[in-house]
Order: structure tokens, then C-alpha cells, then sequence
């Protein structure tokens, strides 16, 4: 089924790797050291190189029916706690600064229109290889990607309820529940003469004077166009500092820019947004996307399959480049792959194909007539087996070549 060269696809992502960063060349020494970390680190910094095997390989991506919005990079990394925004005026009324928290698929930089089956792929690999990263033996690894995929077919299809959330996301929903803005803020920030500032290092780091002008005014672009209903009061959005934001693995080297506002003033009353440069999505290897600037399709995939979106996304334009903007919240997390016991993988694994199955059917565009059969449930397991085993081969030669 597949056949590669994983010295020569090593070689194909290091080239990757130094045309992103090469803006930037200081970059590109975080984006090799977040890269070796693990096969699932490789997996989740080489998204385009995934869909470079899925061109080359025809019969990899071919499967059941069923299509419409996809995650683009569904991983296990990429679900995780954040805050949603307003639902509506009696929503407002139960929760905390009309806002909750929820768990669910957070990275839609690379959605797409296309077939289903690609997003369930990619994360079936990635818990082959992260299931065996925390401990699982390979039949345990299959069996908890079995569950996964049954679960997706329930949801996506039966419209089966979302099951319980399992002990490690309940962990990790009350944990972040009760993280306050102010730890937001320590973490990256100091007081300089009175004023905040995000602290320069290896998180931030300085911009131009003439980059800072054209970020002041993206991001005003940004504010001018945010709805009545979610854009504050004027001077809340009166911008403090501004810096380079070095965050994520596949993004590192895209133009980031972090911005501090002055919030809702006071002490520790200030605000952090993110501005981040998007482009050509991965899986456009072998699916054409939509005719949308590439910020707007970001934000279209997030409000087609989330039924709680953030609050306060949206979109700019800065050095020509097409800017996708949130506000940061101390409720942001993800799953510490690390600290999971083995009898939390196949309730997660189970979660994760309900909420993806889920997302998939609000963003539904075509619907097939049947559900899928077991025998496409196996056949989708069997192509990600051997990507997986592919990824394996291509980390390790990635790794020779850069220890070198």
C-alpha cells in the first residue's frame, strides 16, 4: 500500500522546515528541537508532508463517503479546553462573564472542504503513535483506534448523544475553570514603570518600530470590524505592547504577533490577543479549498462546526498577509499526553471520534446515504497503520539528519 523513501521525506520536511523559517532563522532551531521530541511531535509539525503522501498515494486517501468542513490538522493536541463566547441573552445570565468553558477541536488553521475520512485518518495515526508513546503495546494501540472510529461513526451518523466526558478532560475543564486572567498575565507579561509589557525570551520577542506601526494598525482593521454585540468599549482595545509570538510546532515561522490591550484597565485588567498569519492549507494537496481569503476560512470552519465558538474572532490584514485574530483566555489548554494512566486511553480516544464526529456533522456538505460499514472501518484502519509506520521511518531519518 505504501512505499517510501524515509531518508528522502526526511530530507523533504527539513527543507520544509527551513523555507517556513526562513524569515526568521532563529526560529528554526525551536521548530527541529519541538520536532524530535516524539513521532506524534514529527507528525503534528509535518501536516503538509502528511498530505505530500496522500497525493503521491491515491489509495491512502481513497475510503467511504461523506464530506463538508474538516479540522484540516486533526491530532490529539489539537482538542483541547478553551472559552467559548456568548450564546445567547439568557446564556449570558447563567455564566461568568457570559462566557464557559469547553472541550473540543481548538485549530482550524488548515480546515478544509473535503472527505471526512481524511480528517479521521490523520488522527487515528496520530494516536497510533501517541498511544504507544505513553505506554500502550500495538494490539492495545489498535484496539483503543477501534473504539475511536466506532465512536466517530456513531456520532457522525447516528447522531449518538456525546458520551460523558472521561476523567482527564473533566481534569482538565476544572483546572483551567479556575485559572484566573491575572496568571494569564504573570505568565507573560511584567509591570515595567507601571506599564505591562510581555516579557522578551524565548515565548517573545522584539519587533521593528515599523512592524509595531503596521500591527497597530491590523489590529485596529481587526476592531473595526467585530460586531456590536462583542466589540467593548473603545479604549479596551487600546494597544500597550506588541511583540513576536514564538508558539505551536507546524505554525512556527508564520508571522505571529501577540498584542497587549489595555483591557478593562486597572490591575491586572489588561487583555493578550493573537494575530496570526494564515496561507495555503495542508490538505490542499488533495482537496481544492474554498474560494475564501484564508483568515475567513479559518473563521467560517470554526462557526460552521462548533456549536460554542470563541468570543471576539476575526480577521485582518497585515504586511499583505492574510491575519486570523482571538483573544487569549487563562482557560486555554490541552491534554498532557504524558500524565495519562493507560485506562484513560480508550474513554479519551472514545471522546475525541464523538466530538470530531460531531463537528463534522454540523459542517456536513455531503451527507452520504448510509453509515459507514465495518469494512470501511477497517480499511480506514489499515491506511493509517501504514502512515503511521511511514511516519515512524521519516522522524527517525529526521532525526539522523539533524543531530549531524
Amino acid at each position: 500500500m505504501l512505499s517510501v523513501d524515509p531518508v528522502r521525506l526526511a530530507r523533504r520536511q527539513l527543507e520544509l522546515d527551513r523555507v517556513r523559517t526562513a524569515g526568521m532563522a532563529s526560529i528554526l532551531p525551536h521548530k527541529i528541537e519541538r520536532m524530535v521530541a516524539s513521532p506524534l511531535a514529527f507528525l503534528r509539525g509535518s501536516a503538509p508532508l502528511f498530505y505530500e503522501l496522500l497525493e503521491r498515494h491515491p489509495a491512502l486517501r481513497a475510503g467511504p463517503r461523506g464530506g463538508g468542513w474538516l479540522v484540516g490538522d486533526a491530532h490529539l493536541e489539537n482538542f483541547g479546553a478553551y472559552r467559548a463566547g456568548i450564546l445567547s441573552p439568557a446564556e449570558s445570565k447563567k455564566t461568568r462573564d457570559a462566557e464557559r468553558i469547553v472541550f473540543g477541536p481548538n485549530d482550524f488553521d488548515d480546515a478544509v472542504v473535503g472527505p471526512w475520512r481524511l480528517d479521521v485518518l490523520r488522527l487515528v495515526v496520530s494516536l497510533v503513535l501517541g498511544g504507544r508513546e505513553i505506554g500502550a503495546d500495538g494490539p492495545r494501540a489498535l484496539t483503543v483506534c477501534d473504539s475511536l472510529i466506532r465512536s466517530y461513526v456513531g456520532s457522525a451518523f447516528h447522531r449518538t448523544r456525546l458520551p460523558a466526558a472521561p476523567a482527564p478532560v473533566r481534569a482538565l475543564v476544572d483546572q483551567v475553570r479556575a485559572r484566573t486572567r491575572k496568571q494569564l498575565l504573570d505568565a507573560r507579561t511584567r509591570v515595567v514603570r507601571g506599564t505591562r509589557r510581555f516579557v522578551r525570551g524565548e515565548r517573545y520577542l522584539d519587533i521593528s518600530p515599523k512592524l509595531r506601526k503596521k500591527a497597530d494598525d491590523a489590529f485596529a482593521k481587526y476592531v473595526r470590524r467585530l460586531s456590536a454585540r462583542e466589540r467593548p468599549p473603545e479604549h479596551a482595545l487600546d494597544v500597550i505592547d506588541a511583540a513576536f509570538r514564538v508558539a505551536g510546532t507546524g505554525s512556527l515561522g508564520c508571522l505571529r504577533i501577540a498584542v497587549l490591550v489595555r483591557g478593562k484597565g486597572g490591575e491586572q485588567g489588561e487583555w493578550i490577543f493573537d494575530m496570526k498569519e494564515e496561507g495555503i492549507p495542508s490538505p490542499a494537496k488533495t482537496v481544492r479549498p474554498p474560494r475564501l481569503e484564508p483568515a475567513e476560512r479559518v473563521i467560517t470552519a470554526i462557526r460552521a462546526c462548533t456549536a460554542q465558538p470563541p468570543f471576539m474572532i476575526g480577521r485582518t490584514r497585515l504586511r499583505g498577509s492574510s491575519m486570523f485574530v482571538r483573544r487569549l483566555a487563562p482557560q486555554e489548554d490541552k491534554i498532557n499526553l504524558a500524565t495519562l494512566r493507560s485506562e484513560d486511553l480508550e474513554p479519551l480516544a472514545s471522546h475525541l471520534g464523538a466530538l470530531l464526529g460531531a463537528a463534522h456533522r454540523r459542517g456536513a456538505k455531503d451527507g452520504p446515504e448510509k453509515p459507514w460499514s465495518d469494512e470501511d472501518c477497517e480499511r480506514l484502519l489499515a491506511r493509517a497503520i501504514a502512515l503511521a509506520g511511514a511516519h515512524e521511518a521519516i522522524y527517525l531519518a529526521y532525526c539522523d539528519l539533524v543531530r549531524r
